[in-house]
């Protein structure tokens, strides 16, 4: 592991990253009618060798200087660090001699398989974490291992019709939608409010303790303090306890008792965090682990808050992974999580797409450590291993939640894991200590994009086991049957759209797939340890996504005559921008793919959706080719040596008239996965319309961003629906044993805690976010009847 120094890495400057976990931030969700992609039958797969794997070597970096913010080039690298990443496949585990290449060749197999490791291989279970932590709620997520599990067993199947409102607890500072599953010690609730402050609660009566106020820097989504988490360090002989949570560019330290911030954490208690931060950080030793939200990973000493050291999510040159990027942007960030293994010091860390979003040209490669799960040693930051899902991912599917640190049965042995959903519905189950696959993961043939400048990567993921448990492939027998019309709109919709296995882009025609809102979302899953079951909500829910050609001048000032005909005749369809307005295709880079007969016979006899268009006289059309064509104002010379510049439409989902999904329910699901034998056990829908109840629909499930958590009394609570309802399911076979109404819909995964000898079930109800609508300040707990 090198000399055992703190190790520090160089990020390449940065720009603010678009983050698609966050669809109103990244451009206009539009309702709008599509869907994806078609799924062949499974041929044999053509494995490679079951070869001795090993993990990579680890990449060491410099020691941070005394400014934290200091990014200094990168120190020399030992030799076995300075080999390209492509001299062995970069996955934890690689099969030796069997580099994974960008280069696409005719003899290339329908399937590439890394093999599953040997089960001697494995790494055995040590007993971590003890069986007593299960009933602490310490840290969000429910502790190190992100697992949202409880051994309190107060509230049973028995008895969870029972459960009634507890108490709520109203900020009173504003309405806003909060995303922090809380943290419960010693009788007191630690939690964001609405109006962007921290509060201590009591647990039992839901009575306001006191209230710290962070320093508000703006309104970026790393602004809001403890966005998704916070955690607690009880102290000891070296200082004082601690609640750490992360606001702006800032991370914080408060004492649990009074609110005020450690004077002798950082200064005046806070200390710098470069990229920002949302998901929760983790704590070894004296070391707090936390990912930046814009990019990197960072250990910071919990007591001084002092920088340890960090690691760059996208590798820079000379390091392991440098020559995976051909042009470096943005993007590779950690926005949905991370867990800890305590025992070993391993913290593992989840990471998103390369940004921007669905274009690749000016970051080519297979863009390490996007769309990977990184094992860090907790001391240093040094890199033991990663995985990656989707290479050069260009679809903005993320890995967007924290992992699972699990322990299962397989091969007859209890073998310590890490399970990772995703937005497309998979599961990776890797061990914990080498990163090798518990089971093969199998890798398809992907196809080649025609888009200029775009270069996909040649082989994708088609994982068999652990089963999917959402819709990866969207075919023309997934259209939406509620009613005849519904069909016919969403059918005449696809007459155009591009569709496929990990179908690449094309210039101004809109591409058809399912994951933008998962599979999995950042609300992640939840484990049972005493079972092996994971439980995950997901979303199946088709988009369309159009990019295209964006290097126009922008329009003359005062409009031209063309740009006035635009704005009365075109603009109703493909926006007073033209970036295209549901189906209707932009117009910008027109010029790129069309000429002007090609034009002109469209408007004489239209196509799919655009009728003819008779009115246009002869000089309002060259006057509106002209300004199609960028005629009728200067252009600035293109760089032939550049590669293209591309822009997208917005997000735009599928919808039918009515606002359903395009797509047959159900539409959001609870499911539950046997990590033992990688089975899905079952899967029932998550949510309902009231309306299409009434009209005899059976139960479709709605889109939610909730997250389940689960306890030893055998129930899955979750909520985050459309219906803004709590719901408790029975573990075993998903059957729904409770339900009860909330202000808003839930937006954050339930905690459960014990307090005052009752048990307690608590969430915000803050509305708002993905499923918009109207928010609140609302945290609800619920328990059984108090015992007279």
């Amino acid at each position: 592991m090198g000399s055992g120094r703190p190790s520090q890495f160089r990020l390449s400057s940065n720009s603010a990253v678009q983050h698609c976990e966050e669809m109103p931030g990244c451009g206009i969700i539009r309702s709008v009618f599509f869907s994806r992609f078609s799924k062949s039958s499974f041929f044999a797969a053509s494995t490679l060798a079951a070869l001795l794997l090993n993990p990579p070597s680890p990449a060491r970096a410099e020691a941070p200087t005394d400014d934290p913010l200091a990014q200094k080039g990168p120190a020399a690298a030992p030799a076995s660090e300075k080999a390209k990443a492509s001299d062995a496949c970069c996955d934890a585990p690689a099969p030796a001699g069997g580099a994974e290449s960008a280069v696409r060749a005719p003899g290339d197999p329908e399937y590439r398989v890394i093999p599953a490791a040997r089960p001697e291989t494995l790494t055995p279970s040590n007993g971590w974490p003890d069986e007593s932590s299960w009933r602490e709620w310490s840290r969000s997520l429910g502790g190190p291992t992100s697992n949202r599990f409880s051994s309190l067993d107060q509230i049973r199947k028995e008895n969870v019709a029972q459960l009634q409102v507890a108490w709520t607890y109203h900020s009173g500072d504003g309405a806003a939608n909060i995303q922090c599953n809380p943290i419960i010690v010693d009788g007191v609730m630690f939690a964001p409010t609405a109006g962007r402050n921290v509060a201590a609660i009591n647990a039992v009566t839901g009575k306001e303790i006191w209230r710290f106020t962070p320093e508000l820097p703006g309104h970026r989504l790393e602004d809001v303090p403890a966005r998704r988490g916070l955690v607690y360090w009880p102290g000891d002989a070296e200082g004082p306890a601690r609640v750490i949570f992360a606001a702006g560019n800032w991370i914080y330290a408060l004492d649990p008792k009074t609110g005020t911030a450690l004077p002798s954490f950082g200064k005046d208690g806070r200390t710098d965090l470069p990229m920002g931060g949302t998901a929760v950080g983790a704590i070894w030793h004296h070391i707090y682990v936390v990912p930046g939200f814009t990019g990197d990973v960072f250990g910071y000493d919990i007591l001084s808050g002092k920088m340890l050291w960090r690691f760059a999510t996208i590798a820079q040159p000379g390091q392991f992974g440098g020559d995976t990027w051909q042009g470096r942007e943005s993007g590779a960030n950690c926005w949905g999580g991370m867990a800890l293994d305590e025992s070993r010091g391993i913290a593992y860390i989840s990471t998103g797409s390369p940004k921007p979003n669905f274009n690749g040209a000016r970051h080519g490669g297979r863009n390490l450590f996007g769309n990977c799960v990184i094992a860090l040693k907790a001391e240093t930051g040094e890199r033991l291993w990663h995985f990656q899902e989707i290479r050069h991912d260009i679809w903005d599917l993320d890995i967007p939640a924290p992992p699972n640190l699990v322990t299962v049965m397989h091969e007859g042995r209890r073998v310590d894991a890490l399970a990772q959903v995703t937005k497309i519905g998979n599961t990776l189950l890797l061990d914990r200590v080498t990163g090798q696959p518990l089971f093969p993961f199998r890798l398809r043939r992907a196809p080649a994009s025609n888009l200029p400048g775009e270069e996909t990567w040649p082989y994708q993921p088609d994982v068999q086991i652990p089963e999917p448990f959402a819709r990866q492939i969207f075919t023309k027998d997934d259209i939406t049957d509620l009613n005849p019309a519904a069909h016919a709109f969403v059918e005449q919709a696809m007459s155009r759209a591009n569709t496929g296995w990990f179908a690449p882009f094309e210039s101004a025609k809109p591409t058809a797939f399912y994951g933008l809102h998962g599979g999995a979302e950042w609300t992640g899953a939840c484990f049972d340890p005493r079972t092996g079951r994971l439980y995950v909500s997901a979303n199946s829910l088709p988009w369309t996504i159009t990019i295209f050609r964006d290097d126009d001048a922008p329009p003359a000032k005062p409009p031209t005559p063309g740009e006035q005909v635009y704005q009365q005749f075109c603009a109703a369809c493909h926006g007073p921008d033209r970036i295209g307005v549901g189906t209707a295709p932009p117009l910008r880079g027109l010029r790129h793919r069309m000429k002007d007969e090609d034009v002109r016979t469209l408007w004489k006899t239209g196509r799919n959706l655009m009728p003819p268009q008779p009115l246009l006289t002869e000089a309002q059309q060259s006057a509106l080719l002209d300004f199609l064509f960028v005629r009728d104002r200067p252009q600035p010379p293109l760089d032939p040596n550049a590669p293209p510049r591309y822009s997208f439409g917005g997000y735009q989902r599928l919808s039918d008239p009515e606002q359903y999904p395009g797509c047959k329910p159900p539409w959001g699901t609870l499911n539950c996965l046997d990590l033992n034998t990688g089975k899905l056990l079952w899967k029932v829908p998550l949510g309902d319309y009231d309306a299409l109840n009434k009209a005899g629909v059976p139960k479709t499930g709605t889109e939610n961003f909730g997250g389940a958590m689960v306890t030893a009394g055998g129930l899955v609570f979750c909520s985050g629906t459309r219906d803004n309802k709590i719901r408790a399911f029975d573990s075993a076979n998903g059957a729904e044993l409770w339900s009860a109404p909330l202000p808003l819909h839930g937006t954050a995964p339930p905690a459960t805690y014990e307090a005052g000898g009752r048990q307690f079930i608590v969430l915000p109800a803050t509305g708002g976010g993905k499923l918009g609508g109207p928010t609140g300040d609302a945290w609800i707990a619920f328990a059984l009847p108090e015992k007279p």
